[in-house]
C-alpha cells in the first residue's frame, strides 16, 4: 500500500450517505490523484479526488 492511498484497488468502501440507487457501497478499481469507484448496486463509475473520498467514507467493508 502506497503512503498516499489509504485504500487499495479491490477494497469495497461504505459511504455515509446512499447513491440514487440505494446502495452505498462502492469498488475501488483505481487509485491515485483521483480513485475511479464503481458503485455495488447499479454499476455506475465515478472518478472521486482523494480529498472528496476522505470525507464521504464511514468504514472500509472488506477486500474482494
Amino acid at each position: 500500500m502506497n503512503s498516499a492511498n489509504i485504500y487499495d484497488v479491490g477494497d469495497i468502501l461504505q459511504f455515509k450517505k446512499n447513491h440514487p440507487c440505494g446502495s452505498n457501497e462502492w469498488k475501488v478499481l483505481k487509485t491515485g490523484i483521483d480513485y475511479k469507484l464503481e458503485c455495488m448496486g447499479c454499476k455506475r463509475i465515478i472518478l472521486l479526488p482523494r480529498v472528496d473520498l476522505k470525507k464521504k467514507v464511514k468504514k472500509k467493508v472488506e477486500k474482494e
